[in-house]
Order: structure tokens, then C-alpha cells, then sequence
């Protein structure tokens, strides 16, 4: 792919053709409005489909370090399960330090984690639990398989997205 350099007194900064910029942009942006439309016609909530897709980015170098991405995205997604269960069995005994325990007990398995192979996205963990607090799922197994079933939605498009680019670039 063509780039331009264009320099400032602080800075060098290598710039796309104008072409192969737009193009790429056109691909992300239709690839991310079908799925979001796939998501709403699927009863998915499509914040949950954005989980996946930027998990999938995290590591957009390839599909094998996509598909660990989504991996941590959704361990993460258990893991919070756990935290959640952490707080509520604690609370009665640590009262308000039972968040902070749960929190402590998640970071450091995800922080752990950090050098393990596949599931060294500490990035993609912390979303995975972000997301699932964030719905805050009335049930536990239906809202994580919804959170799943979204996120993997997204995690598609993702990986639709990497390779209609890739296609464009060669």
C-alpha cells in the first residue's frame, strides 16, 4: 500500500494513499453496520457486538491471536461471573471491602495470566469483565450465553472485517 510521509517540526508521520485509506474505512465501517444491524435483528443488544469486535482487535496481526482475543474476552466474561459471586457471598462478613476483595482476586488471575500463551490478553480480559458488569444480566447463565452469543457476533465481523482488508491489500 502507497504512503505519504508528512513531517512537522516534532514529528514524522507515515499517511495512507487516499485510495487504499478510504477503501479500508468503507470495508470497517459497512462490515461494523451490518453487524450491528445483525445484532439488533438478532435481539442482540449491539454494544455487546462491539465487545467482540474490539476484543478481536486487540491483536488484529492474525486469526490465531484473534481467536485467543475472544477467548480471553469470554473468560473474562466468567471470570466476572466469579467476582460477582466473590461480592455477594462476601458481603455479609467484609460489608463494603467485599468489592474490593473480589476485585483484588480477579486482577490477579487475569495479571497472572499475563505471560501464558493464549491467554496472555490481559486487554481482552478486562473487557470480557467490563462487559459483563456493564449488562449486569439478571440471570447469570442466560445473560453470559446472551454476552457470548453477541461478542461472538462481533468477534465475526471482526475477523470479516481483517480479512475483506487484507483481500483489498493484496
Amino acid at each position: 500500500m502507497e504512503t505519504r510521509t508528512s513531517t512537522t517540526p516534532a514529528t514524522t508521520v507515515a499517511r495512507p494513499a487516499a485510495g487504499p485509506f478510504a477503501a479500508f474505512t468503507a470495508i470497517a465501517a459497512v462490515v461494523a453496520a451490518v453487524a450491528a444491524y445483525s445484532s439488533t435483528a438478532l435481539g442482540l443488544e449491539a454494544w455487546v457486538m462491539f465487545a467482540g469486535w474490539v476484543a478481536w482487535f486487540t491483536r488484529p496481526t492474525s486469526t490465531r491471536l484473534g481467536i485467543h482475543a475472544v477467548i480471553c474476552l469470554w473468560l473474562g466474561m466468567v471470570l466476572a461471573v466469579l467476582g460477582h459471586t466473590i461480592v455477594g457471598l462476601t458481603t455479609p462478613i467484609a460489608g463494603a471491602v467485599a468489592l474490593p476483595l473480589a476485585v483484588f482476586v480477579l486482577a490477579t488471575v487475569v495479571v497472572g495470566l499475563r505471560t501464558t500463551p493464549v491467554l496472555n490478553n490481559m486487554l481482552a480480559w478486562f473487557l470480557g469483565m467490563v462487559t459483563f458488569f456493564a449488562a449486569e444480566p439478571e440471570h447469570t447463565l442466560p445473560g453470559l450465553l446472551t454476552l457470548i452469543a453477541g461478542s461472538a457476533l462481533g468477534a465475526f465481523a471482526g475477523f470479516a472485517c481483517q480479512r475483506l482488508q487484507h483481500r483489498f491489500a493484496t
